[in-house]
């Protein structure tokens, strides 16, 4: 009786097999590979401020990443975050000269729900491709910031001192400052990877990527899912842009647009596919810390902002084409 020989697993596939399995790890692992660099290349930097630092900026774009995060999972994408972001928080800044905090916050979240409504609309009804839809919008809300800013020059602008203290202030625990805007972004965060991984509507984004005809056929409003997620990435832009203020402290016309690009790069990176159904925020945010540090790391190497441009849609071109090679593989 002849036994078959068993043929071993080569040593890099097991590994690749390894990676594939537990994404997170090499993220991790490459995250802990910047922060070393960063310390050799300037001993000392890496402490607790450096740290409570690096989370205050990176908390920001960890949640514009979690709105692509979501869009992209439907096969989407939401340009329109950073221009969402910047007007309410410059409406924000002027308002509150005026107005009760309570109605400067209502004022500055209207034009976030009006343009992921329309949004919504244009890509679940009228079937607008989701970068031309919200490419359209972002360009319509800086005109329309732009007028506004006219009406406003007189009476200029104030940063909220609450949000200054959750954008930038530290509350000390456990020998340890942690930063205030964990008290909002740790919640946020939870509710986004819960909605996700335990609710229907979590569900459905996935089931929309991976298959929007089945999931029509299956008796899902599209429309509705479509325009219930750019709401609520319109919403988190908003809140982000209040949060970003408070830590910049210097409202302006361009303020969350160089967010936009790093944060579809932090989706990117986190493991969410551009061509939707597969991904998740937990991934999202390792991707976010580790833009951060990097980001910091060439400071440090003095290249400029145009070359970090470069250098992010690169990564984006990168990831892109190995989870292509993966999906081939499959």
């Amino acid at each position: 009786m002849s036994t078959s020989a068993i043929t071993p697993v080569p040593f890099g596939r097991r590994v690749k097999r390894f990676m594939a399995d537990r994404p997170l790890v090499p993220l991790i692992i490459l995250l802990v590979i910047l922060v070393v660099i960063l310390q050799i290349l300037r001993p000392g930097i890496v402490n607790e401020r450096w740290i409570a630092n690096t989370i205050k900026f990176a908390i920001p774009l960890a949640i514009l990443a979690g709105c692509q995060t979501m869009t992209m999972l439907t096969g989407g994408i939401d340009l329109s975050v950073g221009t969402v972001a910047t007007m309410s928080a410059f409406i924000m800044a002027t308002q509150i000269v005026n107005q009760d905090p309570a109605i400067a916050f209502l004022l500055a979240m209207m034009p976030a729900v009006l343009i992921g409504l329309v949004n919504g609309i244009g890509v679940g009804v009228f079937r607008v491709h989701p970068l031309i839809m919200t490419l359209g919008t972002s360009l319509i809300g800086t005109g329309c910031l732009q007028v506004y800013q006219r009406t406003v020059i007189a009476s200029g602008a104030k940063i909220p001192d609450f949000l200054a203290w959750l954008g930038t202030g530290v509350t000390p625990i456990v020998g340890f400052a942690f930063p205030n805007a964990l008290l909002l972004f740790v919640p946020l965060a939870a509710l986004i990877v819960f909605t996700l991984a335990r609710t229907g509507f979590g569900r459905l984004l996935y089931a929309v990527g991976d298959n929007e005809r089945a999931t029509r056929l299956s008796g899902v409003q599209y429309w509705q899912v479509i325009t219930a997620l750019y709401v609520t990435s319109s919403v988190l832009a908003g809140i982000t842009g209040l949060l970003y203020i408070g830590l910049i402290k210097a409202p302006s016309l361009s303020l969350a647009e160089p967010l936009v690009l790093p944060s579809v790069a932090a989706a990117v990176i986190g493991g969410t596919s551009i061509f939707g159904g597969r991904g998740g925020y937990t991934g999202t945010i390792i991707g976010a810390l580790i833009l951060t540090v990097l980001t910091t790391l060439l400071t440090i190497l003095q290249m400029p902002e145009g070359a970090r441009r470069i250098l992010f849609g690169l990564i984006v071109l990168f990831v892109t084409a190995a989870y292509l090679r993966i999906v081939e593989e499959r």
